[in-house]
């Protein structure tokens, strides 16, 4: 079955509308959604054959891929993360929203996907109200990995929803259009050593929050 197309304005979504993005989640199903940096395809963090569906897509084998986890704020890290320290804390509650995904050790709770308890999990709050309020509706975090596959990937077909959603109907079950994304990822750091790592440069500058 065809993915749904389903336009959301990005400064005030519609509740009737995030309630549908989440009815989807709940189901189970697959969804293309906007953050501040690239577009994402997420599903529910606790929904195994979702996340391998997700895998599939993007080339990824559960137990090795790095997923991150999409959070509506800081109030559920400690649920997946562990070991943050205060110093760390302060900082990512500066930098958070924003385009950063924080890596940290994994909590006993982070799930295990493949079969395989997770050593480190990655945490992203984007700055987007669209996916921050079907992340607060729907309850949990969502797993999320990006549209973006390459560097020789061609700008619009990451940007325009439009065609996002034609290369993506048939593979996911929803695709919002929350206006042009950006082509630029997260800014990934590292914090599992009490310190932040610069694991790859993008949208976002660490060191101002420092």
């Amino acid at each position: 079955m065809a993915a749904t197309l389903l336009r959301i304005h990005p400064d005030n979504p519609p509740q009737n509308r995030i309630l549908q993005v989440v009815e989807v989640l709940r189901k189970g199903g697959l969804i293309i959604y906007p953050t501040d940096t690239v577009y994402g395809i997420g599903c529910d963090i606790n929904n195994a054959k979702a996340v391998e569906k997700l895998c599939r897509i993007k080339g990824l084998k559960p137990e090795k891929a790095n997923l991150s986890f999409i959070c509506h704020d800081l109030s559920h890290i400690s649920d997946y993360a562990h070991g943050i320290t205060t110093p760390v804390f302060k900082v990512i509650k500066k930098a958070l929203p924003g385009p950063f995904t924080f890596i940290f050790e994994a909590s006993p709770n982070a799930p295990r996907y493949g079969g395989v308890k997770r050593s480190t999990v990655g945490i992203r709050v984007p700055d987007n109200q669209i996916v921050r309020q079907i992340v607060k509706e729907f309850g949990t975090p969502i797993v999320s990995t990006s549209v973006r596959e390459s560097e020789e990937t061609l700008e619009e077909y990451v940007t325009d929803p439009d065609l996002i959603f034609e290369k993506y109907r048939s593979l996911v079950d929803l695709v919002i259009d929350g206006g042009f994304g950006g082509n630029e990822p997260s800014t990934i750091v590292d914090c599992t050593n009490d310190d932040f790592e610069l694991v790859r440069q993008g949208l976002g500058d660490i060191e101002q929050f420092l």
